[in-house]
This record gives C-alpha cells, structure tokens and sequence, in this order.
C-alpha cells in the first residue's frame, strides 16, 4: 500500500516506522516548509493519505485530499468546529474520510468502559465528575480531542451534565483539566468523587506506538471503502 503521511511530527515518524514494518511504502511525506507537495497526492500514487497536522491546517489538508479523489484519515485534533463541511465535502466527492481523536485500541475501549460506567453512576448524583488529561509539552489544543471524546460520553449518558468546560469551577459543568509534561504519551483520568470514596478508571500510553499501529491499522481497513467512518466501524465495539 502507497500511503501518504501529511505530517511529519513524532506521531508521522511514528507511523512511517509501523508502516515500513508492514510492508507499506510511504508515496509522499507533507510538512509545513513542502506543503506544494500536497497537491501531488493523487489515486495513481497513493492509495490512503494519514494526516496527524495542526489544528491551523487540518481541515485544508483533508479537504485536499477529498477532492483529489484519496482516502484519508485524520488524527489531529482542535479543528471539529469544521467537521460539518469536511462531511459534505467527502458526500459531494463520494470520497473516504475517517477521523478519530484516538486511533488506540485501548483507549477506544475506554471511551466504552466510560460511557458503560457513566450510565450507572448516573443513578447516584453525590458523585461528581471530573476528568484529568495529561500529555507531552508539543501538544498544542487543550483540552485533548480524548478528553473531549470522554466528555461528551458522559454528557451523553449522565442527566446532571450538558456540558464541559476546560478548568471550571461552576458545579454543574464537567470540569476538564489539562496538563503538559514532558514525555508524557498521553493519559486520561476519570475521577467520581463523593464525600464517601473516590471512583476512577484510567488509560496511560506507555508510547506512541499504539496510536501509529492504530492509524496504520485503520489505512489498510478503510483504503477499499467509500463513506465517512468512525473507530466504531473499524473495532465493532
């Protein structure tokens, strides 16, 4: 398989390592002083296009691509506000397009670890909610998209919540809080608290690894297919 990296920050070498190692060859490698190259991204050349960018110039990445007729699946996170146009795009080019704010096995089993155990603790409102993100000292957006993937999980399915807010103090918000720390791959506290005890699950990368073997994973899945995907399509959870 051809794939295209767009992008080239750890997570893009991270990728351009899986994929070698799978036997792939990566057609072309975009970053911000060659970003020309991008619109040489054509079905003759590549076959899935991975893009992990800024949240600046992710959606002018991907809407490149879609109109070039190539697969792409997007990892950077900050730039949702636009995903409604991003979905037109790809349904008025009959394209393919899946983004994901975790592309880990692991921590998508989270996510339904956390809607799961909201909906109990949802019958029990002396337990507030509050969720701890922390990550390396590159990442730019906060909250991270997994933490607001995790919130939304619970607003969802818990009746006292409707909405999130990055380091909040009003009681009825979902408090997010984030952190940078150098080295830090990535980890996600959900924390229920009540006078009486504390309830918490947790998710802890130990590296980047298994978010570049999940996007490597879902460019093989996805490059015959036609549509808007999510990681629920690819992992049938």
């Amino acid at each position: 398989m051809n794939i295209a990296l767009i992008g080239y920050g750890k997570m893009g070498k991270s990728i351009e390592k899986i994929a070698a190692n799978r036997g792939h060859h990566i057609s072309s490698i975009v970053e911000f002083d060659n970003q020309e190259k991008l619109s040489k991204i054509a079905t003759h050349n590549t076959d899935v296009a991975i893009e992990f960018s800024n949240p600046s110039s992710a959606f002018d990445n991907v809407a490149a691509c879609l109109r070039q007729k190539v697969p792409v699946i997007s990892g950077t996170t900050g730039w949702l506000d636009q995903l409604p146009d991003i979905e037109a795009l790809c349904l008025a080019q009959k394209g393919t397009f899946l983004t994901a704010s975790n592309f880990s096995l692991g921590v998508n089993i989270f996510f339904k670890l956390n809607e799961w155990l909201t909906q109990i603790m949802g019958q029990y409102p002396d337990y507030k909610i509050n969720i701890d993100e922390t990550h390396h000292l590159q990442k730019l957006d906060k909250p991270s998209g997994t933490a607001i993937t995790l919130a939304e999980g619970i607003i969802t399915s818990h009746p006292h919540y409707d909405r999130w807010a990055l380091d909040t103090s009003k009681e009825n918000d979902l408090k997010i809080a984030s952190f940078r720390q150098a080295e830090v791959a990535g980890k996600h506290v959900v924390t229920y608290k009540s006078a009486i005890d504390n309830l918490q699950i947790t998710h802890e990368a130990n590296s980047r690894e298994g978010f570049a073997l999940g996007a490597v994973l879902v460019a093989e899945w996805i490059q015959d297919k036609k549509g808007i995907f999510t990681m629920n399509d690819f992992i049938k959870i």
